[in-house]
């Protein structure tokens, strides 16, 4: 209404002083509504900003420049050269600096009047772009540049300048064309991968005692790693430095027998089965002897580990009395775990359509994909019992994000494709007494609040049934501060002028 009004004042003014000198004031001119022009590359968002170019007029463009990214910077060391062709005459400039943060000035003098081409070069480090916008008008004079106006904007448009977006974490996106799955969605739980753990016997029996800070559960632990010792202490039975000693003891004995029968053969002394028998002592003996002497210290017998990983559980009490093969603790190589999803019975007959999954554990943000974490199904429920309502279904994953064991997820089972589906990123939604809304960025400044229907979610991406189009851009980072910008109902001043 408010740029409808403006339109109506200029042409009052043109047909009151159509028999006078067209001597306009700069302030009138600035209440005409500049030329904005908005592109976007893989790496770069040009924004530029400009009053309406008029022959034979110096003309300042304002050149935003926008590093694209996890986070929207201002380019600060950029290059920009312009071109602006009309009938075959071509206007240069250039800008080797920025006039402040993430704004460079380009002047320009267009020569005659017309409809033609502006480009603009843009270096930034080894980043090479060019902008082009086609239909660039020149007008003779400001009285052509009002009766050339339209009111081409209509519904509410949010400003939010540059500079702000600069000084928060902003980011947007395109709405983009795909191919969807359809989503269940339903919780689950991490589980150990068969294999993946391993238990720490006691290789005697004896009191344990703790050998080092590594029995602290979440410890990294290395094959060899001395963690418990085994000592006898005053037992009277079962003590394990009675046993080394009556160990080495045997051997000693065993192997003197054995000496001793390899003379004696020689001269035929004794048998060949007395030989045999004598060889086949010491030898069981020397096996015994070094099984028991190999981990054994004046302390007491060592326990170490047999495999890399991590103390996932402790099993025993430091003093503890045990026997020989006693579980003392669970070692996790955590490099393979399970994700077990649990799947309402209705839904039985797709079980065999889901190949993927995407899942969140619960009080964490990311999101993870099976597919990347080399993940497969291998198995689901083909039945169920009475007292059960849940098939489930399990998927082995590579542990690429340091996922613990027992943790419970959210999880988005992935089944039947849904190609050419409209989607955007989960993180672009708001949400708003139970409807749903994302800012859609029209312009390099302005931003328009659209309510959209919603499909399928799968924890990263929504299809989006109506209310976007392809190819238009949603904010996903700082739209809570462009909403706050939009109850404010105040329009922001620049930070530089024309």
């Amino acid at each position: 209404m408010k740029k409808a009004s403006i339109l109506l004042a200029w042409l009052l003014v043109i047909s009151f002083s159509c028999n006078q000198a067209h001597d306009h004031s700069h302030d009138e001119e600035e209440e005409i509504p500049p030329v904005t022009l908005t592109k976007y590359s893989d790496n770069l968002e040009l924004f530029v900003d400009f009053p309406y170019l008029i022959a034979g007029k110096p003309t300042t463009m304002m050149v935003h420049l926008t590093r694209l990214g996890e986070k929207f910077q201002p380019v600060q060391d950029g290059k920009i050269k312009s071109n602006l062709s009309i009938g075959g005459k071509q206007v240069l400039a250039e800008a080797n600096s920025q006039t402040s943060t993430g704004i460079y000035e380009v002047e320009i003098t267009p020569e005659t009047t017309g409809t033609g081409k502006l480009t603009f070069d843009i270096q930034t480090g080894a980043i090479s772009e060019q902008f082009v916008f086609e239909n660039i008008e020149v007008f003779n004079d400001l009285v052509a540049v009002v009766r050339n106006q339209k009111q081409t904007k209509t519904g509410e448009e949010i400003t939010y300048l540059k500079p702000q977006a600069w000084n928060i974490e902003f980011a947007n996106e395109l709405v983009r064309r795909g191919t969807f799955r359809e989503i269940l969605k339903t919780s689950g739980q991490v589980i150990a991968a068969p294999g993946d753990e391993t238990v720490i016997t006691a290789n005697s029996s004896g009191a344990v005692l703790f050998a080092s800070n590594k029995t602290v559960v979440g410890s990294k632990l290395n094959v060899g790693d001395h963690i418990f010792t085994i000592t006898g202490g005053s037992l009277t039975q079962g003590n394990p430095d009675v046993y080394f000693k009556e160990t080495k003891a045997n051997y000693e004995l065993a192997k003197a027998e054995f000496d001793r029968a390899e003379i004696l053969i020689k001269d035929r002394i004794i048998s060949e089965r007395e030989y045999l028998k004598r060889k086949l002592e010491y030898e069981n003996m020397q096996s015994t002897y070094q099984a028991v002497s190999k981990n054994y210290s004046s302390s007491g017998q060592k326990v170490t580990t047999n495999s890399n990983g991590f103390l996932k559980n402790l099993l025993v009490s430091e003093g503890q009395f045990v026997e020989a093969g006693t579980p003392l603790a669970l070692v996790s190589k955590n490099k393979k775990v399970m994700l077990q999803a649990n799947v309402s019975q209705k839904y039985f007959q797709k079980l065999p359509m889901i190949s993927g999954a995407n899942f969140k554990i619960v009080s964490e943000n990311t999101v993870f994909n099976t597919e990347e974490m080399n993940g497969k199904v291998i198995s689901f429920g083909k039945s169920t019992s009475g007292n059960a309502s849940y098939i489930p279904i399990t998927f082995e994953i590579d542990n690429v994000g340091n996922i613990i064991p027992g943790s419970v997820a959210e999880v988005y089972l992935k089944s039947s494709p849904i190609p050419d589906a409209l989607i955007i990123p989960t993180k672009a939604l708001m949400e708003e007494l139970g409807n749903f809304f994302v800012f859609v960025q029209t312009g390099g400044e302005t931003f328009e609040k659209r309510e959209i229907k919603l499909g399928g979610n799968d924890g990263r991406l929504v299809q989006v049934l109506s209310g976007l189009k392809e190819g238009e851009r949603v904010v996903t980072k700082g739209a809570y501060a462009i909403k706050l910008a939009s109850a404010s109902g105040a329009i922001p001043e620049h930070g530089h002028s024309h």
